[in-house]
């Protein structure tokens, strides 16, 4: 089993930053992608960002594209996402997910391993 730690959520005001962090332990990691996901209040789950493992290709929902960045340090086996200018739209909560990705990087069913989940809360 691989198991996903997400931290680094808290409370900002909005037009703050916060990076979140992704560490993965356990099984070695075999798959090639690493993903977050967000649940707002009421609200589905849904896609933030991936990233490949091996060549670093990213991917972004539209409403976070040049204001987020994913990232990972292989070495480490973290996975990381820099919220910049950050909206009271993007209070959620943040889940770090990894697996083999054949389909849709959108997806969720196609991401073997969730972290629990961590806050980030943007006043107004």
């Amino acid at each position: 089993q691989v198991q996903l730690v997400e931290s680094g959520g808290g409370l900002v005001q909005a037009g703050g930053s916060l990076r979140l962090s992704c560490a993965a332990s356990g099984r070695t990691f075999s798959g090639n992608v690493m993903g977050w996901f967000r649940q707002a209040p009421g609200k589905e789950r849904e896609f933030v960002a991936s990233i490949t493992w091996s060549g670093g290709i990213t991917y972004y929902t539209n409403p976070v594209k040049g204001r987020f960045t994913i990232s990972r340090d292989n070495a480490k086996n973290t996975m990381y996402l820099q919220m910049n200018s950050l909206k009271p739209e993007d209070t959620a909560v943040y889940y770090c997910a990894a697996g083999t990705v054949r389909g849709n990087v959108m997806r969720q069913s196609e991401y073997e391993y969730w972290g629990r989940g961590t806050q980030v809360t943007v006043s107004s």
